[in-house]
């Protein structure tokens, strides 16, 4: 039997869809500096980082999370390592994105599952769906609330949930698509672990994939780890799959999973308007060229400017200050020993 999912279009999804369709095309069309955008994708990243693992229980702050991506320690704790392998599987769905817009298949869903559960879990239980049974607990019951479908169905649920997403690119609304996607992998909960960040990593990737170019800028994993238990609640489900089945319906999960795209839409719109290219915001090429010495030397003087150009001093003097506005640099040392770094 073909996965044909029950959901109804409310008047509240129907809004939804509008009001991301005009967000959507708004920060498509936004200009601003290469350099702004860049400190907002390593934001968003960041925050899409911390957010995926610390709703499946990671302890580390926001705080942390920025130290451990930036550092990259060799010797690390698991919760460590969750943090670098969700960031890494973010970085390879970028790049597979920048090559070319691909379908969904087994392979992409495996290999974004190994990233995420990389040296957490024993390898039998990587590069495959799962061989054994998985319960579903509810920690504050303390009892199981979930049964999913046995180790046999796994696969079969799987290849119908990829099929029904690549034939409904044209039929469906591709918000709509995605948010099935996503709650369909849970209640199949293909893998004995990592089940919830692989399906949020999947479901930022077929939303780009439709046509939202926001990716890097983009944390919808942000707005269900502001409430845990109404994510759970809206995206889990209750009971045995094979007596549920036939009666799901994801009319009220789409309603919650629209509001959230929204939500996450609104906060990126409203970063963007702080940093949209005008006349005080944009660079020229000697601004450039002060960053890019900055990155080849780690910091830049008055006089290793002078160098570069033949701008006045009391040019040269503005130039610094405007990148400094704009948080791009910062000013050490005093007097001669005067220079720059990137913020």
């Amino acid at each position: 039997m073909e996965f044909n999912p029950r959901y109804t279009i409310t008047p509240k999804i129907l809004e939804n869809i509008k009001k991301i369709t005009v967000i959507k095309t708004e920060l498509n069309n936004k200009r601003f500096p290469e350099i702004i955008k860049m400190k907002l994708e390593k934001s968003a990243r960041d925050l899409s980082v911390h957010s995926s693992t610390s709703i499946e229980g990671n302890p580390l702050p926001l705080t942390e999370v920025k130290k451990v991506l930036k550092n990259k320690p060799e010797y690390i704790r698991d919760s460590e390592r969750e943090v670098l392998n969700y960031n890494n599987a973010l970085e390879f769905l970028d790049k597979q994105l920048k090559k070319s817009k691909r379908s969904l298949d087994a392979k992409l869903i495996l290999n974004i599952h190994i990233m995420v559960m990389k040296d957490l879990l024993s390898s039998h239980k990587l590069n495959n769906f799962r061989t054994e049974p998985v319960f579903v607990n509810d920690p504050k019951l303390r009892k199981t609330v979930y049964w999913p479908p046995d180790t046999k169905d796994v696969s079969k649920l799987i290849g119908e949930l990829i099929l029904y997403v690549n034939d409904n690119y044209d039929r469906v609304d591709p918000i709509l698509l995605a948010g099935i996607f996503h709650k369909q992998f849970v209640v199949i909960h293909p893998f004995v672990d990592g089940n919830g960040r692989t399906t949020r990593l999947l479901t930022k990737y077929l939303l780009t994939n439709m046509g939202l170019d926001t990716f890097n800028l983009f944390s919808f994993e942000n707005y269900y780890n502001e409430n845990v238990t109404r994510y759970f609640q809206n995206v889990g489900v209750i009971g045995n799959y094979y007596d549920i089945k036939d009666q799901l319906d994801f009319t009220t999960w789409l309603e919650y999973f629209t509001d959230g795209i929204v939500d996450e839409l609104l906060r990126v719109s409203a970063e963007l308007k702080k940093v949209e290219i005008n006349p005080e915001t944009s660079l020229k090429p000697h601004h450039t060229q002060i960053l890019k010495y900055i990155e080849e030397h780690g910091f830049i003087a008055d006089s290793d400017y002078a160098k570069l150009t033949n701008r006045a001093k009391a040019t040269r003097a503005l130039d610094f200050d405007k990148l400094i506005k704009l948080g791009m640099l910062k000013r050490e040392g005093k007097g001669r020993a005067t220079h720059y770094t990137l913020k």
